[in-house]
């Protein structure tokens, strides 16, 4: 009788312990807090993507993919703007920030870009280190998905639709 409580127990624990981690593997991570300041000196952190669908893109003047498919960020940012979605395009810290300057400028970016001199918006977002990395993230702070190379435009503009619906 005692060996089949305690299987019992042990069963129930196992249980116990499988629905928390699939709980876990259910719970969308939690965008970081960062500060960051834009090429024109505006300094701003990630309170003020509250509400919004952000797109953050950490990418380099030296990166091939990056420049092939900002074209396609850019298009992205323009076609969603309207609708409470907004981009950070994020240059890597060893990025030359005249470089990086030259490219916004040149390319006329829409959106906010910002150097992240420290590497510290990087760390905080998971260690980025390839680029390029794009994150979405909803409009409750949350990190929806993480792109490692040129997203699928097609299926991350259905995505974007998605949380832009989403209340």
């Amino acid at each position: 009788m005692r060996r089949l409580v305690l299987s019992a127990v042990l069963a129930a624990a196992a249980l116990g312990a499988g629905v928390l981690g699939y709980q876990s593997l259910l719970s969308t991570p939690k965008a970081p807090a960062v500060s960051y300041v834009l090429l024109n000196g505006q300094k701003l952190d990630s309170s003020s993507w509250q509400g919004k669908v952000m797109l953050v893109n950490f990418w380099a003047t030296s990166c091939t993919t990056c420049v092939h498919e900002m074209p396609q960020i850019v298009a992205t940012h323009e076609k969603f703007k309207q609708r409470g979605f907004d981009t950070l395009a994020v240059a890597m810290s060893y990025d030359p920030p005249a470089y990086v300057a030259s490219f916004a400028e040149t390319r006329q970016l829409p959106f906010g870009v910002a150097i992240d001199n420290t590497g510290e918006v990087a760390r905080r977002f998971g260690d980025v280190r390839l680029t390029p990395t794009t994150v979405l993230i909803n409009k409750r702070g949350e990190i929806v998905k993480r792109f490692v190379g040129e997203p699928d435009f097609n299926a991350l503009h259905a995505l974007i639709e998605q949380l832009l619906a989403q209340g």
